[in-house]
């Protein structure tokens, strides 16, 4: 066991993790404190499924534009049919999770039936979304969140947040999908090689459209939770997710080409992303170098995971 943990791909992210927790504890004693300790867990529990979000969907070879603009206009939908309807808490729930589905189902097929690029499909569902989004909001965000939610995103026992629990569900479900789950493995075989895919019978069109499905699913739930943490439903939600949704994956040692992607991984990129963002806030420095920090990653990923493609690559 020991030994397959030492080969594994992401074992290398877990020692730069540890190594990078280990450093800010003995030059930032604040680091441990339990208040920011609170915090880590709450970004980790947002941006894990952001990164989920995106990362279903370059396992199989594509990518999905519209994460951000999914989460945010289930974001207000969730928080605005309990402020304008009076929708009870759980039916709120249900109309966010179907809009996503709705929403990850127009990506799914438009791709799949036009033969179009999905980064081009969700460019343009991305501002569909956003525009509705602006349009039911005006601008303005809802403030009529029930004190439920409002508690459950400040909620916490022995110091874990109860919102944690959410992406922990999640994480472990997709592991499943991917390692214990036929659907799973089409995902991989469709993302390494459509044409063998197809010749091997799989279904290309129902796996692309599920594929999105999950990927709109995951980025509502990270809606839903935003609305819970911030306490209202801003139109905002969803804007800043582009980037975070593709960093953590492929620092994590996904292969945008499709095909292979690592669960534990791509956790382990929301871990560094988030310590680097904690980092630079407890050392006082310009929040918005997390946006040059995060292409920075991003390119040191891509490029080293092109030289693990030459390397295995038979001569």
């Amino acid at each position: 066991m020991l030994k397959g943990i030492w080969g594994s791909d992401w074992f290398g992210l877990f020692v730069v993790a540890l190594v990078a927790g280990t450093g800010l504890a003995l030059f930032q004693p604040a680091f441990l404190s339990p208040f920011n300790l609170y915090v880590l867990l709450i970004s980790f529990s947002l941006w894990a499924l952001v990164a989920m979000a995106q990362m279903v969907i370059i396992a199989i070879g594509q990518m999905n534009l519209s994460v951000g603009a999914i989460g945010g206009l289930v974001a207000i939908s969730f928080a605005g049919s309990m402020e304008v309807w009076g929708l009870p808490v759980p039916a709120a729930i249900l109309l966010g999770l179907a809009i996503a589905a709705l929403c990850g189902l127009l990506n799914g097929v438009m791709t799949h039936v036009t033969g179009i690029s999905a980064f081009v499909i969700t460019l343009a569902t991305l501002s569909i979304f956003k525009g509705l989004n602006i349009g039911i909001t005006e601008a303005q965000p809802f403030y009529g969140v029930p004190d439920v939610v409002k508690a459950f995103g400040n909620a916490r026992f022995e110091g874990l947040p109860h919102m944690l629990i959410v992406p922990v569900v999640a994480i472990i479900l997709i592991w499943l999908l991917f390692n214990r789950m036929v659907l799973g493995r089409q995902m991989l075989a469709l993302g390494a090689n459509r044409h063998a895919a197809e010749l091997s019978g799989i279904r290309v069109g129902r796996v692309v459209v599920i594929a999105h499905v999950i990927s709109a699913v995951l980025a509502a739930m990270a809606g839903m939770l935003a609305v819970a943490r911030l306490q209202l439903g801003q139109p905002t939600i969803g804007d800043d997710w582009l980037i975070l949704s593709f960093a953590a994956p492929v620092i994590g040692g996904a292969v945008l080409a499709g095909g292979h992607i690592s669960v534990i991984g791509t956790c382990l990129g929301v871990v560094i992303v988030t310590l680097i963002n904690n980092a630079l806030v407890l050392l006082g420095i310009d929040p918005f170098f997390v946006q040059l920090f995060l292409g920075g990653l991003i390119l040191i990923a891509v490029g080293l995971n092109r030289w693990r493609e030459r390397r295995l690559a038979p001569a």
